[in-house]
């Protein structure tokens, strides 16, 4: 038997779960699907059949096919319509407007990420901002409130071209979220 599907982040749904939400486990998904000859659609194909026949939400419609995709061979894990994709992020001891302030401002952005010339398409203060990467990649960036003194960035690096270049930027973006939360922390101390 294989193993559950993956929600992104890695963390797995498991047959209850999925059973207790859909009405179906995993395997009855996957044999419905390939009875219905969903292993020559595409991925719209597979979700709007998904919402027509079974009347899924939106969400499940997505994680069903995604994991049928993924079990059938038809996408590979991190994978997308628009390439591939790697979630990375970080809490610090810091007030959030200090940590969305060294993403946000070029300056103290340089302090902990030099050399990327970010291009920022939108920003939405303490809370986002939605990043062109150097190479056609995209960066959604959200923050988050955990305290008083602490917050945590949440980003999600897609259009990536790649399953190699999946690893080569979840180690990219750990080495620079520890160079950020040093950073942070280390003009917290100095204030």
């Amino acid at each position: 038997m294989r193993p559950p599907p993956r929600r992104p982040g890695g963390q797995r749904i498991s047959d209850d779960a999925v059973r207790r939400r859909t009405g179906r486990g995993w395997e009855e998904w996957f044999a419905d699907l390939d009875a219905a000859g969903a292993l020559d659609w595409d991925h719209r194909r597979i979700v709007a059949f998904l919402e027509r026949e079974h009347s899924l939400s939106d969400w499940w419609c997505q994680m069903v096919a995604v994991a049928y995709e993924q079990a059938r061979g038809l996408r590979e894990p991190h994978q997308t319509a628009a390439g591939f994709q790697v979630s990375a992020g970080r809490t610090v001891a810091v007030p959030l407007a200090r940590l969305y302030r060294f993403w946000a401002d070029e300056a103290l952005r340089r302090r902990w990420l030099p050399d990327v010339p970010l291009t920022v398409r939108r920003a939405t203060p303490d809370r986002s901002l939605r990043i062109a990467w150097p190479d056609g990649g995209r960066v959604d960036v959200n923050f988050y409130t955990k305290g008083p003194a602490r917050s945590e960035v949440r980003l999600q690096h897609s259009r990536l071209p790649h399953r190699q270049a999946v690893e080569e930027m979840r180690a990219f973006w750990r080495e620079a979220l520890e160079r950020l939360r040093a950073a942070l922390e280390e003009g917290e101390r100095g204030s």
